[in-house]
């Protein structure tokens, strides 16, 4: 498989890139900052030079890609702008990459607390409105679409084990490394597609509960 993930150099966009190298999928990253090209070479991914914010072509960027997957974002310490152009604008963009390439295949990370973001312009809501637009946008984009919602990350050791459904009912955390390794099941999942859900650490092998969504 070939995808094309977008915020390559964030956490959980490296640990997928390193996940699908070590299982010979071909695995690019598309990063802003060309300095962070070797941080990619070294996980076994191919760099791809293209600003989501910017006017660089993203439909050259993907291109023969099988499916692609946002998990870019503005970061810790950006504001409320910013959410607005890369955790929606740039997801948009990609969405429109994707159509241009026919690519039908795309996964989005979003958040836990999109289906319901809180009104104001203070910079977590603005977030979660911005994840919450692009999680509309891709629905009615037409594409195969799988929108996953983790709770809090952590640097933890991934367990392998979640709890995933479209509505979980409560909060919780999750390792970052569970998050890339149910990015990468649900690629391989045909069930996923046309699924939204919350994902969280639990007790279920991640392909099985995957399955059951």
């Amino acid at each position: 498989m070939d995808v094309a993930v977008a915020g390559g150099h964030g956490q959980v966009g490296l640990r997928l890139l390193r996940l699908l190298a070590d299982r010979g999928d071909r695995a690019r990253g598309l990063i802003r900052n060309p300095d962070h090209a070797a941080d990619l070479e070294h996980e076994g991914a191919g760099p791809v030079v293209c600003d989501l914010e910017g006017d660089d072509d993203v439909t050259a960027a993907i291109a023969g890609a099988d499916a692609v997957v946002f998990a870019a974002g503005a970061g810790p310490g950006s504001g409320a702008e910013r959410k607005r152009t890369m955790d929606l604008g740039g997801a948009v963009k990609l969405i429109e990459a994707a159509k241009q390439n026919g690519i039908s295949r795309y996964v989005i990370v979003s958040s836990m607390g999109a289906d319901d973001p809180p009104s104001g312009d203070q910079v977590f809501a603005v977030y979660l409105q911005a994840k919450a637009a692009a999680d509309q946008a891709l629905r009615e984009s037409g594409l195969e679409f799988t929108i996953v919602r983790p709770g809090g990350l952590t640097n933890d050791p991934g367990t392998g084990r979640i709890e995933a459904a479209e509505s979980l009912g409560r909060r919780g955390q999750i390792p970052r490394d569970d998050v890339a390794a149910t990015l990468v099941a649900v690629l391989d999942e045909p069930a996923t597609v046309g699924k939204t859900f919350e994902v969280l650490s639990g007790e279920e092998e991640i392909a099985t509960s995957l399955r059951t969504l």
